[in-house]
């Protein structure tokens, strides 16, 4: 038995140190030239995200993995630098790194007629493996909104964002910043500042809820609801204390959102209210129209504008597959085992591919107990059929809830997650001995 993981940001690393520890032979490989994927700012391979200014919305307590705690003189909110330092410290520790090919790229993988796989790598070699781990991440392949015109000043995906002055430098002038997401209300909040932009407006499609990191001196992640409570009772409770802590979005110069609290992936930002509430971030609805040095939004008001970031989500993406049956569909659903698996293919196994509240920093790492259970032999899928099945059902719960939208296809709230993946392994070492019986 003989694993491949492609990527070795925090999904590939803790995959690896589960598949280690229950002496499962594997080959990772990263296309960069160090661990970290996209909390490495200025990732030499081009997929990070990570902006100077970056800081995780996770608290400490909530991302730490399980055998190797974060720093205790962390603040609660760490910075990338901090975060990047404690992926390469978790990395050493368990003696990861030699098992780790960086700079190479996994190009192709094919799956065999009878069962494992044929990885090619950028370096032109094939290698044959039984298990394929993907853990390439989802937040790399930007999506960028078609409006009709044409805009004639700098415009540029979040995922490009470094600085106020990289990759354009935005000091003196009107920004325009699309979306409502954690990235838009950074970057906005950091542009917004009298010394960068001259004029910053945020324009979205619908308004949102937006929570604060710190409630009455804790960080708010410390407070969610215990997986043994009923999810209506507790979103109820919830919605109860997000109002009381946030009260109107109106009040803050921002549109009243068209749902309820915790029907949509919520946005944390500890200074976006701040300044909205003093006019230093201005609203606006979805852009309509680009003409030229002028943009055009759906109220028919129209700014004269420098340039615009989208801060518009991403693409699920894996070039490395021509299947498309091992690919999402054009809605962005893509509907998994256990967020892991596709019914009826067993050798392929999808790390961290969720949207999980609070982090997805620890999510694989709690997947690779099923994982490597499996390939241990401890561990038995359901058939194909029940596999369906319960992720339906899975489905229906963990997304009921929110309004559609593509960026709310992998919804997944951890603590509930983790709960019920530990029920399921449960199960299935349960079923592994009847087989074996």
């Amino acid at each position: 038995m003989r694993a491949c993981i492609i990527g070795a940001g925090c999904s590939g690393f803790t995959t690896a140190k589960r598949l280690k520890d229950e002496g499962i032979a594997f080959d990772c490989f990263e296309m960069s030239d160090d661990v970290g994927g996209n909390w490495y700012y200025r990732n030499p391979n081009g997929r990070s995200a990570c902006y100077q200014s970056l800081h995780i919305d996770t608290s400490k307590w909530r991302l730490a993995f399980e055998d190797y705690p974060v720093p205790a003189e962390w603040p609660d909110f760490p910075s990338h630098a901090q975060l990047i330092e404690y992926f390469r410290g978790y990395v050493d520790h368990f003696g990861l790194r030699e098992h780790i090919t960086f700079d190479t790229e996994v190009t192709h993988a094919v799956r065999r007629a009878g069962g494992g796989w044929d990885v090619t790598l950028s370096s032109g070699e094939t290698r044959a493996y039984d298990v394929l781990f993907v853990c390439n991440g989802h937040h790399w392949d930007p999506k960028i909104p078609d409006y009709p015109g044409r805009f004639d000043g700098a415009h540029f995906h979040a995922h490009d964002y470094r600085t106020p002055y990289d990759p354009v430098d935005l000091r003196g002038k009107t920004v325009v910043v699309v979306g409502m997401g954690n990235s838009a209300m950074d970057i906005a909040s950091e542009l917004s500042q009298r010394h960068v932009a001259s004029k910053l407006f945020v324009a979205a499609r619908r308004g949102v809820w937006v929570l604060p990191k710190m409630v009455a001196g804790r960080p708010l992640d410390k407070s969610a609801m215990p997986a043994w409570m009923p999810r209506r009772l507790g979103k109820a409770l919830a919605r109860r204390a997000v109002r009381r802590m946030v009260g109107r979005m109106e009040d803050y110069g921002l549109p009243a959102p068209d749902h309820e609290p915790l029907d949509a992936h919520p946005s944390v930002s500890g200074e976006f209210l701040t300044r909205a509430s003093c006019g230093d971030i201005r609203f606006k609805p979805n852009i309509a129209r680009l003409e030229g040095g002028n943009v055009r939004f759906d109220d028919d008001s129209v700014e004269a504008v420098d340039a615009i970031v989208y801060a518009t989500g991403y693409r699920i993406s894996f070039p490395f597959f021509d299947d498309p049956a091992l690919r999402p569909g054009a809605d962005n659903r893509f509907p998994l085992f256990k967020r892991m698996l596709i019914p009826g293919v067993d050798d392929l196994f999808f790390m961290g591919l969720a949207q999980a509240l609070p982090t997805l920093v620890n999510f694989a790492e709690q997947q690779a107990k099923l994982a490597a259970a499996y390939l241990a032999g401890r561990y038995a899928l359901p058939g194909a059929d029940e596999m369906r099945r319960i992720t339906a059902a899975d489905e229906e719960a963990e997304l009921g809830g929110y309004y559609p939208s593509t960026r709310h296809t992998i919804q997944v709230d951890f603590t509930r997650y983790v709960a019920d993946l530990k029920r399921e392994i449960a199960r299935g070492v349960g079923r592994a001995r009847k087989m074996a019986a």
